[in-house]
């Protein structure tokens, strides 16, 4: 089937944003004896461009990090989502989300009408670190989870992740943001890796949009 994505409005997204950050501020306090984080919406989510599928029944989608405070490394990655996962059950169920989903690179949950199977809304959530290199550059991990062999470990971010904050900033210095949310758009359309999430997609535009451009 094919797709129909379009842009959700400011207004519709703006009240779930609202509700995601307040869940996310009760996570915040439930691990807060075992260790802190900060957290930033990102990709499609944080350049308000969040779509949806208008044939599907899949609804929209935030992507968030989960930055870990965790300079002594007290936990291991494994222990790290697991006490996150559950920290979020026990939050998000009081909204009416399903519990949550535990993927290879991040924690999804879902608010679904059950009576139309209908999923209207759900949340992508990595866990990262950052670090600062000893040749002063910045870094950043992510928790990779192998389900195959139940395994988890912290990956290191591919290389084009990190010139995606500066080709972003480009595209809009040089006016190719309208560019940018038609090619995001039919990108989403012409998908049909159904694992493929919102942010790779998303960076994806960026990078071939920079590329066609003469991005230097």
């Amino acid at each position: 089937m094919k797709h129909d994505f379009v842009y959700v409005s400011k207004n519709d997204a703006k009240p779930v944003k609202e509700e995601l950050i307040q869940i996310i501020h009760h996570v915040q306090d439930l691990v807060r004896d075992k260790f802190t984080f900060d957290f930033r919406f990102i990709g499609s989510s944080k350049q308000n461009m969040i779509t949806y599928d208008r044939k599907s029944n899949i609804g929209f989608d935030f992507d968030v990090n989960i930055e870990i405070n965790d300079e002594e490394q007290k936990y291991t990655s494994k222990a790290i989502k697991e006490i996150l996962i559950n920290a979020f059950n026990k939050v998000i169920i009081n909204y009416g989300y399903d519990y949550c989903e535990n993927s290879t690179r991040v924690i999804t949950f879902k608010f679904k009408n059950k009576k139309f199977s209908k999923i209207i809304h759900s949340c992508d959530l990595a866990i990262v670190k950052n670090y600062i290199d000893n040749d002063n550059y910045k870094h950043q991990e992510y928790i990779r989870f192998n389900k195959n062999n139940n395994t988890y470990q912290w990956c290191e971010q591919p290389s084009n992740y990190y010139m995606l904050h500066k080709k972003i900033n480009w595209l809009k210095a040089n006016n190719y943001w309208s560019d940018l949310r038609n090619y995001y758009l039919d990108k989403k359309n012409s998908n049909t890796d159904q694992c493929k999430h919102s942010r790779s997609i998303f960076a994806e535009s960026v990078h071939e949009l920079c590329k066609k451009y003469k991005y230097n």
